[in-house]
């Protein structure tokens, strides 16, 4: 069995995959990492642990703490200038996160072609991955919430309320919502409209799903876009070997 870790700023995804298929999946919030060994002790036999992590390095050590008292010794994802058939195109790769990475690996084997990989969690990111695999390079703005968030710390008059989306908001809770979800979705279209006719928008992240409701271009929501690449990655040495050629 394979474990497979997505640790983000605000929550850790993980998976267990065995046999061409997912086991087990779930998902906490960073801050409660101790309960992870008392979930995972029941994972064994895990004989390979990959983790991309995000959350920094006081977080590495606490979930590189955790893993080693249950005796697994995890890799460390990092970009790479090849991958899974996904070709880094940052002037340096080694800045772009292990996330985005991973996603743009998973978002190549689940579609194959040109498309805007978007990952809405406590930042929003928005990356070019084209046709031949090629990552093109992409944009980063803060999430929704941490729109919202911004809103309410840095003006005196703009609560964190929660509010609704409205096409004509009728009150400041409802106008900051609708405001920060379409300029999310407007990102993304612009985004979007970079790429040739025919591609397709991979969104994935805890805010998908509300803003999937506001987009007017082909989208395809998938639940842990992450793990989806960081399995293929932990895939790839076997898939070799199996490879007559």
């Amino acid at each position: 069995m394979i474990l497979v870790i997505d640790c983000g700023n605000t929550r850790l995804k993980w998976g267990l995959y065995h046999a061409g298929r997912w086991q087990r999946m779930g998902a906490l919030p960073v801050t409660e990492l101790t309960r992870l060994e008392r979930d995972w002790n029941k994972l064994k036999p895990v004989r390979r642990v990959m983790v991309a992590n995000v959350a920094g390095p006081g977080v590495r050590r606490r979930l590189g703490s955790i893993l080693s008292g249950l005796s697994l010794s995890p890799v460390w994802i990092e970009p790479k200038l090849r991958q899974c058939g996904v070709r880094n195109g940052y002037r340096n790769p080694m800045q772009l996160g292990p996330d985005r990475w991973a996603a743009l690996i998973g978002a190549r084997a689940l579609r194959g072609g040109a498309c805007l990989v978007v990952m809405a969690g406590t930042a929003t990111t928005a990356d070019i991955l084209e046709a031949d695999g090629g990552f093109a390079g992409g944009i980063i703005l803060p999430g929704l919430e941490l729109m919202k968030r911004s809103l309410a710390r840095n003006t005196a008059a703009l609560a964190h309320a929660k509010g609704r989306f409205s096409a004509r908001p009728g009150s400041t809770a409802d106008a900051i919502e609708t405001g920060c979800l379409l300029a999310q979705a407007g990102v993304i279209e612009r985004m979007h409209a970079s790429l040739r006719p025919g591609a397709e928008c991979v969104i994935s992240g805890g805010a998908a799903a509300r803003i999937v409701a506001h987009l007017r271009i082909p989208v395809q929501q998938v639940d842990n876009l992450v793990l989806e690449g960081l399995i293929r990655i932990a895939l790839e040495p076997e898939e070799r070997k199996a490879d007559p050629a």
